[in-house]
């Protein structure tokens, strides 16, 4: 068997190739996977998979042709606010694969915010015709179960991705604080100062290190950049493009602040208190779920000082998951696993 797995793959986004690791090593071991990619070479060597140009027709059609089925996930690709493209790119490979008779699979998928009506409908029909879906989330299981479409829902897989230790961080002094901040609108310079000289004031308070984390540099390393000078001899820019040693880094981690999902979920299943600066109704979701306390950035004070101290206060104060948490929320992202075994039986 030879699934063809297609997402927002070898574009450097740490989350969605945590979401590619993850996938191949829930695979079931005699399904041969081949990789839709952004960039296919350095996909190739560092999954030592078969893959293919995302953005080259000719390709994905003979990709499409060689396959016995189409794995769509996980993450929020069926979205039409950061991108009208996205959901039209995906859901039209999917249809394509479904018209040429494929096993068709949404896997772990965060469905929405879609606010076009043609986006809707091109999401409805797609997903409708699926031979199995699972969902990360309940927002996504209950626009499913508007359109009576079956799924099965289970914690974002990334819960289950096995980390690896990253060489060196013990060296670096401890303890130790992890900041994930992306470009966005809501971040604006005035927010983005803000937080800067909060996470000044933090770092004295609590003498802590401070470690920040790009998880995709083409979007987040002007944004640590700009904030490390603030911090010179007391924090560090790391950036690691294996999903499983960026996993690896929380293990070492007292507390993490983090804009992004799976900065949020990796610290949280590495056993980190965690705090959440949301931009997207994806992280609300994971605040809700978790009862992780954040901001949304739409909402952020306006005090540094107020920042810093509630920081201070969740430092000192706030608990991380327990072990019994997390073991059940791996256990349930197991599920995700379930369901390609029983596609690919």
């Amino acid at each position: 068997m030879r699934a063809l797995l297609s997402g927002y793959y070898g574009k450097g986004n740490g989350g969605d190739e945590a979401l590619l690791a993850t996938l191949l090593q829930m695979l079931p071991s005699h399904v041969t996977p081949v990789v839709l990619s952004g960039n296919p070479e350095e996909t190739r060597d560092r999954y030592n998979v078969e893959t293919f140009d995302r953005m080259a027709p000719l390709a994905v059609l003979q990709a499409l042709r060689s396959s016995d089925a189409l794995i769509w996930g996980g993450g929020s690709l069926i979205q039409d606010v950061t991108s009208t493209i996205s959901p039209f790119y995906y859901g039209g490979l999917m249809a394509v694969a479904q018209k040429m008779g494929l096993k068709t699979v949404a896997w772990a998928q965060g469905i929405g915010p879609l606010v076009r009506p043609q986006t809707r409908w091109l999401a409805r029909q797609t997903f409708g015709n699926c031979t199995k879906v699972s969902v990360r989330d309940r927002a996504s299981a209950a626009l499913l179960s508007d359109w009576k479409i079956p799924c099965i829902i289970a914690p974002d897989p990334v819960w289950a991705l096995e980390s690896k230790p990253v060489p060196g961080l013990w060296d670096l002094p401890a303890p130790r604080v992890a900041v994930t901040l992306r470009s966005h609108p809501l971040l604006t310079e005035t927010r983005l100062s803000n937080l800067t000289r909060a996470l000044v004031d933090f770092q004295k308070a609590t003498q802590a290190f401070i470690l920040l984390l790009p998880f995709q540099k083409s979007e987040d390393l002007s944004i640590a950049e700009a904030i490390q000078p603030h911090l010179k001899d007391v924090s560090q820019i790391l950036c690691l493009e294996d999903p499983q040693l960026l996993k690896g880094v929380f293990r070492g981690v007292e507390m993490a602040i983090g804009m992004r999902l799976h900065s949020l979920i990796m610290a949280a299943a590495e056993g980190c208190r965690c705090f959440a600066l949301s931009y997207d109704p994806k992280v609300n979701r994971l605040m809700e779920d978790l009862e992780m306390p954040g901001w949304d950035l739409a909402s952020l004070p306006d005090d540094p000082n107020l920042i810093s101290l509630t920081w201070m206060e969740h430092y000192a104060n706030g608990d991380p998951l327990s072990a019994e948490q997390i073991q059940s929320l791996v256990d349930r992202a197991l599920i995700h696993r379930e369901v390609l075994s029983q596609v690919f039986i």
